[in-house]
């Protein structure tokens, strides 16, 4: 008899591990019901105005939101009463802590052989250059690979200049140019000797003086050079003394660096799941911003489609089976630290965030889709994209999907993605500038962005099936 049980337990184990291993390899399914809900919310967001209302009251009542900034605590609280007002069922704050850096002050000028002032931004993490400034000889360079392999005699105690140029693409890639010479150049060129550092300003357009800021690679405070960008006539106009072929001196006079560490926090806003609580649907912006402008395009406008998204879901009749999570991260721009201390916070539970995706890319429309997820969740994700298809939005299965710049850390953690691409071709001539402000945002273009949002994040809630978060699940993949 007791062998008899045995043998039952045993039959019982195989037959429940192989409904397990069957449901898992089931294909993931968005019920009919649930597409015709995502197809209405679509419609309803092309011409709801709740996202441009959220960024319009964040850069007027806020503005600039550096991080640790004067407005960092005035913006999460912001964001705190907004979520509570559009009735989010929970809203609460999780800590992020970082170096404190500020920027008071910023100057430069060519001293010799033609003085004439230079307009520039100091760079995130520059120290300050010593009281009076920092005068010097400049040696330039066309390109970050120049500057790798030139002999570092020629560049001891003097600036160096780099003056790679970047061009409009509508995905931006050429920002891996601007950024690459903003992080990689003044690492590269303390660790030859460099006095300071000057760039052409990672941007777009050649004929603004608004200098685009941004961070250095810089991680060790004892090993750091003076690094700020200059606008692109200011560039033009050193190269065009540069060729004169005579030594040229320039005067850097910032009044910047690290100060402390700071405590900020990520704001999370929820709409509960009614079946599924505890798996969530993760959606987000970031809400710190660069000082020189008042943050609309980068990154106000990701949160308030975000929030626009989740706003038209809690209005359906009744609650999504999974819970929709807004994040408006802290400390993107200065090394995705909200996004960090997210992914450590919640990394080991990544098997229940469903799908995810961030918003840091302005308020183009969005026109191209791809995704990382499992074999059996592509049907489903095929699905989400023919909801899209009428608003403009192509899947490209062959591409990863990353989840935005501070899911990325959820997604190299192991959760399931997407990379939702906007019309970038005039972000960069914004980005990081005292330019980024309200009127670069078209409401039209916005709404599109908040239809896709809602659609997308719908339909995973309601999915029969996962998308294949796991620990680890998806190595070596990097979307956008």
């Amino acid at each position: 008899m007791r062998r008899l049980r045995l043998s039952l337990l045993a039959a019982s184990v195989v037959l429940a591990s192989s409904a397990s291993a069957a449901a898992a390899d089931a294909p993931t399914v968005i019920p009919a019901a649930a597409v015709h809900t995502a197809e209405q919310l679509r419609d309803r967001a092309m011409h709801d105005d709740t996202a441009y209302r959220i960024v319009e009251g964040l850069t007027t009542e806020v503005g600039p939101r550096l991080a640790g900034g004067p407005n960092d605590q005035r913006a999460r609280d912001w964001v705190v009463a907004k979520m509570k007002a559009l009735g989010f069922d929970r809203v609460y704050t999780e800590p992020v802590s970082y170096p404190l850096w500020e920027r008071r002050s910023e100057s430069g000028e060519i001293v010799a052989p033609f003085p004439q002032k230079l307009v520039l931004t100091a760079l995130g993490y520059s120290p300050a250059t010593p009281k009076g400034g920092l005068t010097a000889q400049v040696v330039a360079f066309p390109t970050l690979d120049a500057l790798k392999a030139a002999d570092p005699a020629t560049i001891k105690g003097r600036i160096v200049y780099v003056g790679a140029r970047m061009t409009r693409k509508k995905d931006g890639h050429d920002y891996g140019i601007g950024s690459g010479v903003r992080t990689q150049g003044p690492v590269i060129a303390q660790s030859k000797g460099a006095a300071g550092f000057l760039l052409r300003s990672a941007g777009t357009d050649p004929h603004s003086r608004a200098p685009h800021t941004g961070v250095t690679g810089f991680t060790d405070p004892a090993r750091t050079i003076p690094a700020a960008a200059l606008a692109g006539p200011d560039a033009d106009q050193l190269e065009r003394v540069l060729a004169h072929g005579q030594p040229v001196q320039v005067k850097m006079d910032l009044d910047c660096g690290i100060t402390g560490q700071y405590t900020g926090a990520n704001v999370i806003g929820e709409i509960t799941g009614r079946k599924h609580p505890k798996q969530i649907v993760d959606i987000g912006g970031h809400l710190d911003s660069w000082d020189p402008g008042t943050g609309a395009i980068d990154d106000g406008a990701g949160v308030a489609i975000a929030m626009g998204a989740a706003k038209l879901i809690h209005d359906l009749p009744q609650r999504p089976d999974r819970t929709i999570r807004v994040i408006a991260f802290a400390n993107e721009e200065m090394g995705l630290w909200g996004g960090r201390a997210y992914a450590d916070r919640h990394g080991a539970d990544v098997a229940n965030h469903q799908l995810g995706t961030e918003s840091d890319f302005g308020a183009g429309r969005i026109w191209r889709m791809s995704a990382s997820v499992k074999p059996e969740a592509r049907g489903a994700i095929g699905q989400i994209a023919k909801v899209l298809a009428p608003i403009g939005v192509a899947y490209d299965a062959e591409k990863p999907g990353g989840g935005g710049s501070d899911l990325s850390q959820m997604h190299a953690k192991g959760m399931a993605a997407l990379s939702l691409t906007q019309d970038g071709t005039y972000y960069f001539d914004w980005h990081h500038t005292s330019e980024d402000t309200l009127d670069k945002i078209d409401p039209q273009d916005l709404a599109q962005n908040v239809a896709v949002y809602a659609a997308y994040a719908y339909m995973a809630a309601q999915a029969k099936g996962d998308f294949g978060s796991a620990p680890g699940a998806f190595p070596g993949e990097q979307g956008e």
